[in-house]
């Protein structure tokens, strides 16, 4: 018997990773210095600031994911976090095609700081300050990637 929330909770991320593929897809790197002037219309989440254009492009949609995350981890509800970072670990292995041309370096940097924040919360016994750690890092990067402090 399907669960209906897992239906649901899947067809939202193939939605994310369809609109992402896309983006990625179709922006040139022609584009990225346009956008970086020009002004963000990507709605944000609390603690996510509108997007910058990064080497990568638009990262808004990978950051809120994170956002909501770290929300989660700070309320040390460790199991909705470690469900809700697999949303973003299937969002950006399925951009990567897109995305890792343009600047492999920053995808690996930023790559590896999504695997550490997983690889914290599904640890047998996750400790909620390793993964605040963790967490906290991968925000740090993401706005280290967007020009932000």
């Amino acid at each position: 018997m399907l669960n209906v929330q897992a239906v649901i909770r899947k067809a939202a991320v193939l939605s994310v990773v369809a609109v992402l593929g896309l983006a990625a897809g179709c922006s040139k790197p022609a584009d990225t210095a346009k956008s970086a002037t020009a002004p963000s219309t990507t709605g944000t989440v609390a603690g996510a600031s509108p997007a910058t254009a990064s080497k990568l492009g638009d990262l808004s949609a990978f950051q809120n994911i994170a956002v909501d995350v770290a929300a989660l981890v700070d309320k040390n509800d460790l199991a909705a976090a470690k469900t809700r970072i697999k949303d973003l670990e299937l969002a950006w292995d399925s951009a990567e095609a897109g995305l890792k041309p343009r600047a492999a370096s920053d995808w690996h940097v930023l790559d590896k700081s999504i695997d550490n924040s997983l690889e914290a919360l599904r640890a047998g016994n996750p400790k909620q300050a390793d993964c605040k750690a963790t967490m906290d890092e991968l925000l740090k990067t993401f706005n280290g990637m967007q020009g932000k402090k």
